[in-house]
């Protein structure tokens, strides 16, 4: 085993970030959660949508072959646009995240359709992933396009968690809130489920296409009115009024009897791949001393918490110790700047760190986009700050800015790994030497 130096936390770093991508991989996640029922099936169709759909669709069309009649999947087009060729026999959609654009609508009404064309003695496949709730976009009633895209950067920017998010966007969509099996009703429907939330509730991922919502019409107001946009957007406060009404059907609740046509299959989720970095650890030599998934509060405050922890543990002698932590933290955006929530916890950590000797914190997105920038997440140490000073930086006004992004994007300590065409939440890790 070799000696871990601190000189070297770079490195050690990206082999954590490695291991939790090849252990979130959905091909292999598809493959070894396929049902041995499904290998009598006749003919099937298939849909797709989130970061990890193009993955999963090219191992299914593998599994499935002549037996699959066609599909549409919304994909990230980063991802796409890597193949060499595009993947035969089904429709394949570049789509926007987080915030939609036309091309979502696009990919959504395709995606529709082949749902409603699948017939009683068919079975539909839905490969559902995190970033789904973006792809799938197809307004409600009389709802447009630019009313769902302003509504969700709205709740976006004001910090709401997923779980407020998507109880609007359930009840202004179609394709959500169990709309997806509704659309494909009769048909059966089995739903592969690679899990981007904490709790990994099914109605939360990707807002549930397939399955049954306890939330309501009222819920989403109150979504609008704790965050104040309730005026925002009067379209969309329209046709949540008008469903709580009773004038609009509501989403797919429990105890729906077409719930007996679909099988949902969760296959992967942020607790496998912690358990696969804390392996990883373990076997490179460091004690795991932390361990902790489910996460979730504003980002900020759990960078500072995170730090503390490490002050915490400067005088345990059973040196190197690694401390991993899952889950998705949110941003309360004040500033004018560029970040997402993985960079902003990690400029939090870096001021609280700021002086310590042979530390090493990481924050990452597991599907290598962190917000609305090119950056998965950021690595930081105690001399993270003493570097931007040199530059004339100062961290704590750059947080104050929520400007996370140009910070390390100046000290080249930005973490980049491209669209990994997964999504499982966030990892951080702290490394004490």
């Amino acid at each position: 085993m070799q000696p871990l130096h601190y000189e070297d936390h770079t490195k050690h770093v990206y082999s954590l970030i490695e291991t939790v991508t090849q252990a979130a991989d959905p091909a292999r996640a598809l493959a070894n959660h396929w049902p041995s029922t499904l290998d009598n099936m006749g003919k099937c169709y298939m849909v797709g949508a989130g970061k990890a759909s193009l993955e999963m669709a090219l191992k299914l069309q593998e599994i499935c072959g002549s037996r699959l009649l066609g599909g549409a999947v919304a994909v990230v087009p980063d991802r796409l646009s890597r193949l060499n060729e595009p993947p035969k026999g089904i429709e394949v959609f570049p789509a926007s995240h987080p915030l939609p654009d036309e091309r979502n609508l696009l990919a959504s009404r395709a995606i529709a359709s082949i749902a409603r064309k699948a017939g009683k003695v068919d079975t539909l496949i839905a490969l559902i992933s995190g970033g789904g709730s973006s792809h799938l976009m197809l307004p409600a009633g009389e709802l447009t396009f630019e009313d769902l895209r302003s509504i969700t950067a709205l709740l976006q920017r004001a910090g709401a968690p997923i779980q407020a998010l998507n109880t609007v966007r359930k009840h202004c969509e179609v394709l959500k809130g169990g709309g997806l099996l509704r659309l494909a009703y009769p048909a059966q429907l089995w739903a592969f489920i690679l899990s981007d939330v904490v709790g990994d509730a099914l109605n939360v991922i990707a807002s549930g296409p397939t399955s049954p919502d306890p939330t309501t019409y009222a819920d989403a107001l109150k979504v609008l009115d704790y965050y104040n946009l309730r005026d925002a957007v009067p379209a969309v406060t329209g046709h949540l009024e008008a469903g709580e009404r009773g004038e609009i059907q509501e989403t797919l609740k429990p105890g729906d009897p077409i719930l007996t046509n679909v099988h949902n299959l969760l296959i992967g989720n942020n607790r496998l791949v912690l358990e696969a970095a804390r392996k990883h650890a373990k076997h490179s030599g460091w004690h795991v001393i932390g361990f902790e998934f489910g996460v979730e509060g504003e980002a900020r405050l759990e960078g500072l918490s995170l730090a503390m922890r490490v002050h915490s543990l400067l005088d345990r002698p059973d040196r190197p110790l690694c401390y991993l932590m899952g889950g998705e933290t949110s941003v309360t955006v004040h500033g004018e700047g560029r970040g997402g929530r993985n960079q902003e916890l990690a400029l939090a950590a870096a001021i609280h760190l700021d002086g310590l000797e042979k530390v090493a914190l990481a924050a990452f997105a597991t599907d290598g986009v962190d917000g609305p920038t090119d950056a998965a997440g950021a690595i930081v140490t105690g001399e993270t700050c003493a570097r931007a000073r040199t530059l004339g930086m100062d961290a704590q006004e750059y947080l104050n800015n929520n400007d996370s992004y140009t910070f390390f994007d100046r000290l080249g300590s930005s973490i980049r790994t491209g669209p990994t065409g997964t999504n499982v939440n966030d990892v951080t890790i702290a490394l004490i030497y």
